[in-house]
């Protein structure tokens, strides 16, 4: 009970929040900030579009890899230092990347990035749940889900507004001022955690890298490569089942896994996992297929096309704020399944879009997103947490976000692949209809501008059906997302509800 009472009397508890949001920020946003400046860096650096890929890859294969062993890192050199080695090495590799003259120097910057980077979200959210009493914990996870779901959300705006008015340089140059105030909150008001002599699992650790590395390259690089047409790609998947399978082996049957087994005993946790593994999908899938909707078939200009997502960040920031007053006294999983319901709604809102939408329609369905996304995260984080033994934290945390970053992955992979088929499948099926046999082509109104007797009018008539095959794909990967959201609410009774803990007495708050 004593620990208990200090927990809830934690000194310097608002100031620990600023610290440790200020990394969790800088880390979430560079998951998408680079991604609109990337055609900058193109021309900049004089690489191909294969190439300027790895600008993203490198950092997403570096971080996957590193995010399992926060928690034997923290345990071998204690949390706090960890977690200012992150917050420095993040910054400094930041800078390099601001400071990058060619294509191999921000590879391997970014690499770099996602090696201190990794550790800082799973950190961040142990030293926020070790701040705060159990009765707190969902106030303290919607502050924390306020930096690891608008950051990414708010990414591209901030960075087409950086790369419009200043240079694609910026997007790195901005974490400077960030990463130093977060190390100097960190280094006044944390605390650190006692080292443990952990011993290290290699063999675990050699698997589970191979895993993940080789499985992120084939994501990454499969629709470039048509996928399992590619000797590559079933190369780097044939390593990645392997890796897999090993790691799990070696995971149940070593005498000190690099993963504990007793995480995969706690109901809650485990179904969290597969309701963030969702979330994964439906948050960073959106955000890609949206700015090339709006900026290739609309013809909405890149600072624009910022402008109407920001209000997603909102909806997303309004919901979190409602939850952290609410969750105390609700169950968990109504919030979830509310969250889960808006969200399918607004991918419903976006599977109805024509090219003729208005931006309070695209502003609209982005903002009630943003709201199911807030009603999802905070509750799910803390449901998954709730019954789980404190030990795992860490271990825990960093597993979580190991495995939402695999669903945004996944879900990129899977909608951007499925968009290049579906417009392919689409121009064959509307290329059928628009032959001279069907007399709608013969129609003077239609003759004017797709006159099939004319070499313009044949091409003016191709340019047509890509756009409108184009815009039926998208909707068709929204269509298919809102019915992946809808399929996982089921999911829902798996889940116990937490026992309600009240406050501790003065009595207990002495107590040894």
């Amino acid at each position: 009970m004593a620990l208990f009472g200090r927990k809830q009397d934690t000194p310097h508890r608002g100031a620990i929040t600023v610290s440790v949001m200020l990394a969790t920020i800088m880390q979430a946003l560079d998951t998408t900030i680079a991604n609109v400046a990337l055609p900058h860096m193109q021309g900049s650096l004089g690489a191909t579009q294969d190439q300027i890929s790895w600008v993203l890859t490198s950092y997403i294969v570096a971080a996957a890899i590193m995010t399992p062993p926060t928690g034997f890192l923290e345990g071998r050199f204690g949390r706090k230092r960890l977690f200012l080695l992150s917050i420095a090495g993040f910054t400094v590799a930041s800078m390099l990347c601001g400071a990058a003259t060619s294509l191999e120097e921000i590879v391997l910057f970014r690499m770099l990035q996602g090696v201190f980077g990794a550790a800082l979200v799973p950190l961040s959210q142990t030293v926020l749940l070790d701040a705060y009493p159990h009765e707190q914990h969902g106030q303290a996870m919607a502050i924390w889900g306020m930096g690891i779901m608008v950051g990414p959300i708010l990414g591209p705006t901030l960075g087409g507004w950086l790369t419009e008015f200043y240079s694609w340089r910026w997007v790195f140059y901005i974490n400077l001022p960030v990463g130093i105030l977060a190390f100097l909150g960190v280094t006044a008001f944390v605390a650190e955690t006692k080292i443990r002599k952990i011993p290290f699992d290699v063999l675990g650790f050699t698997f589970l890298s191979l895993a993940l590395g080789a499985l992120q390259m084939a994501l990454d690089r499969g629709q470039l490569k048509d996928w399992f047409g590619s000797t590559e790609i079933v190369i780097e998947f044939s390593l990645g089942i392997f890796g897999l399978y090993a790691f799990i082996v070696q995971m149940f049957t070593a005498e000190h896994p690099f993963l504990s087994p007793a995480i995969f005993k706690d109901r809650n946790f485990v179904t969290g996992l597969l309701f963030i593994f969702i979330v994964g999908i439906i948050l960073l899938a959106t955000l890609a297929l949206l700015p090339p909707f709006l900026q290739d078939l609309m013809g909405y200009p890149v600072l624009t096309v910022g402008y109407v997502l920001a209000p997603r960040g909102v909806g997303t920031l309004i919901a979190m704020s409602i939850v952290g007053r609410v969750i105390a006294r609700m169950d968990p999983r109504i919030l979830i399944l509310s969250g889960f319901l808006l969200a399918s709604y607004s991918l419903y809102q976006m599977s109805q879009f024509t090219l003729d939408a208005s931006e309070w329609m695209i502003v609209w369905s982005g903002f009630i997103q943003g709201l199911g996304l807030g009603f999802i995260f905070v509750p799910l984080t803390t449901i998954a947490f709730a019954t789980l033994d404190p030990k795992l934290r860490t271990e825990a945390a960093g597993l979580y976000s190991l495995v939402r970053n695999i669903g945004s992955s996944i879900g990129i992979s899977v909608v951007t692949t499925l968009l290049a088929r579906f417009i392919q499948e689409n121009h064959v099926d509307l290329a059928t209809h628009t032959t001279m046999a069907n007399p709608a082509m013969h129609m003077p109104v239609v003759l004017q501008y797709w006159n099939l007797a004319t070499v313009a009018g044949r091409a003016a008539l191709d340019a047509e059906i890509n756009i409108q095959a184009a815009t039926i794909a998208y909707l068709n990967d929204f269509k298919l997302m809102m019915y992946v959201m809808l399929l996982a609410v089921p999911m829902l009774v798996i889940m116990r509800r937490p026992k309600r803990r009240t406050a501790p007495s003065a009595e207990q708050m002495v107590m040894e």
